[in-house]
């Protein structure tokens, strides 16, 4: 009995052996490395994201898988777009060009030409140049969407062309564009319109219009567009009161959950490590499992014995791997609601402290306009910064002696997460020279050489 049973196993073992020695990998297509794109993308790995996109283009062009081709030119100009957009509108045309080439879908047509308007006008907010670029493209795209009777499409074109009308400084005009997108959009699209439409009343001064367009704005998950109400409602109610300086009124609340906030990074760090030593073993196992596969048909010629005790050794292992791997996943979503729950309570309370100071709110309505802080509103927000982060800055003062007063500045504009071009602006030098000068602080006072290590890493570390 036993040797029937033993000789039934071996004919298995034989059988699954020669079916993964013949079957192989499957080969790769361009669509799947489009979805494992933006997979990572959404993981905010922009890196890996270009790259696995960079050879869906290449694969889909040549396969002739041409939706796929234009999708992913338009998918890596949105993933460039806030670092390069003038790389971005590039790509943007070409995804256009290839779409015109060969169309499938006029609702992906107004999509192209709506993206390559607003990065356009990016280029054009930038470099202070002429819109009529960005125009052309989102009046092509209303056009096609009118017609279409695509109403979302139209929302969205037109609340593009209240944004440009914004940049231009054409308040009045945006605020018209505005509500007309407002009137045809859907629930999904409402929010991003009648920011724009708030936006534009609170640059004109008209505070209660502004008010009560925010106060009817419903972010719903969106904790972007919840901060964003927020903080304009607080600059609101700041501009009618003519505060010129706002009292840190949480500060004991934020030191209740300041001791939990530094175990919820702790726990993000190692959810972080522990993820991705799990994808390390998980490699290891499915290459060790295909060399026990070919191994096993190598050994059934000399002995049914090495192939009973390979494939128990096999069985056992992928068994125990995968009870392990379940467990840590279990364990990994634990840890990532506590962590998420942590962060939300946590960036909320920070937020709140920072932008009812009134350095932030200069900085916000800096524009491309000269900024100018006086030594007092410098010495504000480190207090303020030192309040919330344990003395983050005092600490840094301390271990690093050598480090100017300029670039103690530098440092805290990075914590805030001021944008280099309004960096740029309070120094008056370009961002270009604004990049220069955090890798020059990064490697001359803190000896970091890595180029994938951030300024904003070491400051969080």
């Amino acid at each position: 009995m036993l040797s029937r049973i033993g000789y039934l196993f071996f004919i298995g073992l034989l059988l699954t052996a020669c079916s993964q020695s013949e079957q192989g990998p499957e080969p790769q297509t361009a669509a799947c490395l489009l979805e494992e794109a933006d997979a990572v993308l959404d993981n905010d790995s922009i890196r890996l994201g270009e790259t696995l996109l960079r050879k869906a283009i290449r694969l889909s062009e040549e396969t002739e898988d041409w939706h796929t081709h234009y999708i992913a030119y338009q998918r890596l100009a949105e993933a460039l777009s806030q670092g390069n957009p003038e790389e971005a509108l590039r790509l943007m045309k070409k995804s256009l060009a290839i779409y015109e080439q060969h169309p499938d879908d006029e609702r992906n047509h107004v999509i192209l030409l709506d993206y390559a308007g607003t990065y356009a006008s990016q280029v054009a907010f930038v470099k202070e140049g002429s819109y009529d670029e960005a125009l052309d493209f989102i009046h092509q795209a209303y056009d096609i969407a009118h017609e279409k009777q695509m109403d979302d499409l139209m929302c969205q074109t037109l609340t593009s062309l209240a944004n440009i009308a914004w940049a231009k400084e054409d308040y009045r005009q945006a605020i018209d564009y505005a509500r007309q997108a407002e009137a045809i959009a859907t629930e999904e699209l409402r929010p991003g319109t009648q920011q724009v439409l708030a936006r534009s009343y609170l640059s004109l001064g008209m505070l209660d219009s502004a008010e009560t367009v925010y106060r009817q704005i419903e972010p719903g998950d969106d904790v972007h567009m919840a901060y964003i109400v927020q903080s304009s409602l607080a600059r609101i109610a700041l501009r009618r009161m003519g505060a010129t300086q706002v009292e840190d009124d949480i500060d004991n609340a934020f030191e209740q959950v300041e001791e939990f906030y530094y175990k919820a990074l702790e726990q993000k760090d190692d959810y972080y490590q522990e993820t991705l030593r799990q994808e390390m073993e998980n490699q290891r196992l499915e290459y060790r499992s295909r060399m026990y596969a070919r191994t096993i048909l190598i050994i059934i010629i000399a002995s049914i014995f090495v192939i009973l005790s390979m494939g128990l050794v096999v069985r056992y292992r992928m068994r125990a791997g995968r009870q392990e791997k379940r467990r840590l996943q279990e364990e990994a979503e634990h840890q990532k609601a506590l962590l998420h729950q942590a962060n939300e309570v946590v960036t909320f309370l920070q937020n709140h402290i920072l932008e009812r100071t009134e350095v932030m709110k200069k900085l916000s309505q800096g524009g491309d306009s000269l900024i100018t802080l006086t030594p007092h509103e410098w010495s504000e927000i480190e207090r303020t910064l030192n309040a919330i982060d344990g003395n983050r800055f005092a600490n840094l003062r301390e271990q690093y002696p050598t480090m100017t007063e300029d670039d103690i500045r530098l440092c805290i504009l990075t914590r805030l997460g001021v944008s280099n071009r309004t960096i740029g602006n309070i120094y008056c030098i370009t961002i270009s020279a604004v990049q220069h000068r955090k890798l020059k602080l990064k490697k001359d006072v803190f000896g970091e050489s890595n180029p994938d290590i951030t300024l904003e890493q070491i400051l969080n570390n």
